[in-house]
């Protein structure tokens, strides 16, 4: 009986043996045949020739700004390309009319493998959140930009102007300097004090622990993307920066976290407004900050906890003031190349404003038509986020290509804002592009600086109004040349477009006849 038994174990042992490897080797197939399949499909569509195993990674690690160029170079190969980050797959896309497919639906929401390493900092938030997770969060956070709100906000964005005017007085003597750090210093204290209602003053201490933590956070995210062995958790704290990302990190959070603490503790009754309602109702001028509103929705949602709040907060920070500060930059250098047309800006805002030091108001931003048409000019050029992705879940078919799930897209926003069919010469810097009548020439998704469709920028009024303050501020003060010619002008992009070596003006004072002379021709 022993024997029989031993001999049933084993025949047991070795059935159970069997049936192992073989759903082992089958999952294998599976997986290999439809990994084929999508290295078939990927190879049918045009780009640069891959190694085993590291596909394009080596031909992409090069310096930043070369490493810009290249990915530009690839983006040659077709309106739709395709490259191989390792065993990742990627798919270019740098027309409006590639891009159509996946900006006008609702499938195609799902962000890319880039944004996995924001998740620290971010959590799942609306930046980095999808499905039904993100529609719900979209439909929470849209009141929070309402008119209404935004215009709340220009007291804060006339201040900071004001605090950066200041500071420019004092380089402003026909010596070239960088301007970069003044404008993004002035972009966080901006967005600082209408995301959390705390100034933090980086204008004035751009050496304080939170503005350095956040500087150091955009880097390291930035690095992490482009080497494909850092992607990996264990890896990167092997290899990569990992301390210090804790460390900044904590930082961020720290503040964050005391702040939303600190809001809710000076919360009062009278102080509540309902989200839509008009201060006048309730006799209420104290301005809120984003977070107060985080905190009103709280109250009704009880799943959106302080932790939420914090995702959100962060989230505003984070993509509020890299973007404002590479946009305002970009407006600058391009007009200080243009006197010209520079000249033409200062005409209207001289026409509109008493004076250099008046304050903006809601008015005088509908005013500034011609203003605005550089601003979108200068957003073509140089939109702040060069690229945009978007993680396939399903196979799409793009210009006659079926891109296979799992691909990562990257919509190459600066090629497609230089499409010749939609803009001639697209490299000229002409803000007549964006006259009413030339605007309904082209392709709706022939100028995305914001995005486009279902999951475009939820703060792209909050920015222009916060560019037009910023830019008519600067200019009714003060005239700017750029140093570094077009061709010269190197550009890295670090999460958002930015110069690598900065950029170098020259402020020139504008005087009162100045003043005085373009208004009257304004009048005239």
């Amino acid at each position: 009986m022993l024997w029989v038994r031993s001999e049933w174990l084993a025949w047991d042992t070795g059935i159970i043996t069997y049936l192992v490897i073989t759903v082992l080797v089958t999952i294998t197939m599976v997986w290999y045949f439809k990994r084929q399949k999508t290295v078939w499909l990927l190879n049918q569509i045009p780009g640069p020739k891959g190694l085993p195993i590291l596909g394009n990674a080596l031909y992409l690690y090069v310096d930043p700004p070369e490493f810009f160029q290249r990915i530009l170079k690839v983006t040659e190969y077709g309106e739709v390309a395709r490259l191989w980050m390792a065993h990742n797959p990627y798919c270019l896309l740098s027309s409006a009319k590639a891009v159509e497919v996946l900006l006008s639906s609702q499938k195609y929401l799902d962000k890319g493998l880039n944004y996995d390493f924001i998740h620290p900092w971010l959590g799942i938030s609306l930046l980095t959140s999808t499905g039904s997770h993100w529609q719900t969060r979209r439909k929470l956070l849209t009141p929070a930009f309402h008119f209404k709100i935004l215009e709340e906000f220009i007291s804060v964005f006339n201040k900071q102007s004001s605090k950066l005017i200041q500071k420019l007085e004092k380089k402003a003597d026909g010596n070239a300097f960088d301007i970069y750090d003044d404008l993004a210093l002035c972009s966080l204290d901006v967005i600082c004090e209408t995301a959390m209602g705390r100034s933090i003053n980086a204008q004035e201490d751009s050496e304080s622990q939170y503005v350095q933590a956040v500087r150091k956070m955009t880097r390291y995210v930035h690095q992490r993307i482009f080497r494909p062995w850092l992607h990996n958790d264990f890896m990167y704290k092997l290899l990569g920066p990992a301390k210090d990302f804790e460390a900044c990190l904590k930082v961020l959070h720290n503040m964050s976290n005391s702040t939303i603490k600190e809001r809710k503790q000076n919360k009062t009754i009278e102080n509540k407004l309902v989200i839509g309602e008009t201060e006048e109702k309730y006799g209420i001028k104290k301005r809120r900050a984003f977070l107060d509103l985080l905190l009103e929705y709280s109250e009704e949602n009880p799943e959106f906890n302080d932790e939420e709040i914090r995702k959100e907060v962060d989230t505003f920070m984070f993509a509020g003031h890299d973007t404002t500060g590479s946009a305002i930059n970009s407006i600058l250098y391009i007009l200080g190349l243009h006197p010209d047309i520079q000249a033409r800006v200062q005409e209207e805002l001289d026409g509109i404003f008493d004076s250099a030091d008046s304050p903006v108001t809601w008015e005088d931003l509908h005013q500034l038509k011609y203003t605005e048409m550089c601003i979108k000019e200068a957003l073509r050029i140089f939109p702040p986020a060069p690229f945009i992705s978007r993680k396939l879940k399903e196979d799409v078919v793009i210009e006659n290509y079926r891109v296979p799930s799992g691909t990562t897209v990257e919509l190459v926003i600066y090629k497609i804002h230089r499409d010749p069919t939609q803009f001639p010469d697209p490299e000229v810097f002409d803000p007549d592009r964006f006259l009413p009548e030339n605007i309904n020439k082209r392709h709706p998704y022939s100028y995305v600086p914001f995005s486009a469709g279902p999951r475009n920028c939820i703060g792209q009024k909050f920015a222009m109004l916060e560019l037009k303050i910023l830019v008519s501020s600067i200019l009714r003060r003060f005239r700017v040349e750029s140093v570094v010619p077009r061709d010269q002008l190197k550009l890295v992009p670090e999460l958002i477009l930015r110069p690598i070596n900065g950029n170098f003006v020259k402020l020139f004072p504008r005087t009162n006849n100045e003043h005085k002379n373009t208004q009257k021709q304004a009048t005239t």
